[in-house]
């Protein structure tokens, strides 16, 4: 039975690898699935293959309930269909709405006694049922909630300093002055032949470790004066 270790972040500037060091440090056999992706739909290449391929037995492990989608709805979706192909879903964040944990509570119904009391005992045993699904569904709708606060509260600080003032990103057209970029203007102002110096451009080059680009670009400020 194969397990895979199913992690994902929104683009490649993100870390993965906390993910991937959490799943493994509980299933040491899982293949993990790296997947980078952007939105809120389960447009996801990796995980759809995963979906596809994974058979009864197999197990499929998110570092947290967010892992697996983004969207309640989409979410429980898959949750309900893999589980009805005995798929096995862990949630590290999220025990609680393990399929293993749903499996119990749909095994563990209340025994009919062939009494009228089995109508109260029925009744007990569709409320356990619902109450399950209720808190699977919660879980996705919790972690979809969690996942627009958080951009409206990103969205909400930057309009707040814009108008306190601040520079969002950068000015287009405004030279971007750094350390290294002051060291490299003092080693070509130093040594260049345009400046005085005696070294041609490739020496220079080879000498501050500037790519070709960013010398004449640097050149070309020094020679304007900024």
């Amino acid at each position: 039975m194969a397990i895979y270790g199913m992690t994902r972040v929104s683009t490649r500037k993100q870390n993965i690898e906390r993910q991937v060091r959490n799943i493994l440090a509980l299933y040491p056999e899982a293949i993990i699935v790296r997947e980078y992706y952007t939105g809120t739909t389960q447009e996801r290449k990796e995980y759809q293959k995963v979906f596809k391929l994974a058979k009864a037995g197999d197990t499929l492990v998110f570092d947290s309930v967010s892992r697996m989608s983004r969207n309640a709805e989409e979410g429980y979706e898959d949750y309900e269909n893999l589980y009805s192909r005995g798929i096995n879903l862990v949630f590290l964040n999220e025990h609680h709405i393990d399929t293993d944990v749903y499996r119990k509570a749909l095994e563990t119904a209340i025994p009919m006694t062939g009494t009228n009391v089995d109508y109260i005992l029925e009744g007990i045993n569709k409320f356990l049922l619902e109450l399950a699904k209720e808190q699977i569904k919660l879980a996705f709708d919790q972690s979809a909630k969690e996942v627009n606060d958080l951009h409206s509260r990103t969205k909400q600080g930057v309009e707040t300093a814009r108008l306190n003032g601040k520079q969002i990103g950068a000015v287009k057209g405004k030279k971007l002055t750094t350390k290294k970029s002051i060291e490299a203007k003092k080693v070509i102002a130093k040594h260049s032949i345009d400046f005085g110096g005696s070294l041609t451009d490739i020496e220079v080059m080879k000498m501050t470790g500037l790519a070709k680009n960013t010398y004449y670009k640097y050149k070309r400020e020094m020679k304007s004066g900024e």
